[in-house]
């Protein structure tokens, strides 16, 4: 028997720019500022906002509270809510991807469009093993070898060469993070598989993948577009895991015509209603 899940969490956002409404979901472990480089652009067209789910960054993790994807997806609503509006296009990176997924499924009417960067339908057995090597490194080696190992596996080798200084910040970020959400997200990913709903995703979806993605391997991309109707694909070759903060541009230009033709048709079309 399962805990029921927790109350709604108040979420800290960001809410920039006006038009139709766009929410941005981070990883795990991450924070809205993993969309610092995306969100003024597409705020210059959309309202967008960018929260920090239950116990990362700004938003509490109340006593009790757990990482269940009920309980990240009735934040979500509440949110949603508290902004007053009924329906958003749905972005979501690598854990957030898993989120927003979910999300459309349970709660379609919520959802105008959906758009996974760098995630999956199911959590497999590849993405497991990576995630129990940032565990046994963090055990034996500490936590500045976690951010070793993190940096390796989540971009891509030239872009971290590039970017010391960015490589130097995750690293401090490591250092004096509280670990605990992120493990307990981590373990309620370790079970997801949405297989069997898969092909019932009912809105237009845009699937972003990376070509060196260390985390999720690039098949998933393939199968996604492969089995939700109304989905398109953008590959990205030379990208880590983290899209959006290697290829600000690309993944802002992407989700920006995507709303703009979903909007589109919406206007002219029974999804207008």
């Amino acid at each position: 028997m399962t805990d029921a899940p927790s109350a709604p969490v108040a979420l800290f956002a960001r809410d920039e720019g006006k038009g139709a409404p766009l929410l941005l979901l981070h990883t795990v472990g991450g924070s809205h500022a993993v969309w610092d480089g995306v969100l003024p652009v597409l705020a210059r067209d959309l309202r967008v906002l960018a929260p920090d789910l239950r116990g990362h960054g700004r938003s509490p993790l109340p006593d009790g509270a757990g990482f269940s994807f009920e309980e990240l997806e009735g934040d979500l609503l509440a949110l949603l809510d508290a902004k007053g509006i009924e329906s958003a296009y749905v972005v979501g990176l690598s854990g957030g991807a898993l989120l927003a997924l979910r999300l459309t499924l349970d709660h379609p009417e919520r959802v105008r469009g959906l758009v996974m960067v760098s995630g999956a339908a199911y959590t497999d057995n590849h993405t497991r093993a990576i995630t129990q090597r940032w565990a046994d490194t963090l055990e034996k080696e500490g936590r500045d070898a976690l951010g070793l190992r993190m940096l390796k596996d989540l971009y891509y080798p030239d872009w971290i060469e590039a970017h010391l200084d960015f490589a130097d910040t995750v690293r401090a970020a490591v250092m004096r993070q509280d670990l605990a959400p992120t493990t307990r997200w981590a373990g309620a990913m370790e079970r997801f598989d949405e297989r069997a709903r898969i092909a019932s995703v009912a809105r237009p979806t845009l699937i972003v993948q990376a070509m060196d993605d260390q985390v999720v391997d690039a098949s998933h991309g393939r199968i996604l577009r492969q089995s939700i109707p109304d989905s398109q694909i953008r590959i990205l070759p030379q990208t880590g895991h983290m899209v959006p903060i290697e290829r600000p541009e690309e993944t802002s230009a992407a989700v920006a015509e995507f709303v703009r033709v979903v909007e589109a048709r919406r206007s002219t079309g029974p999804r207008s209603t």
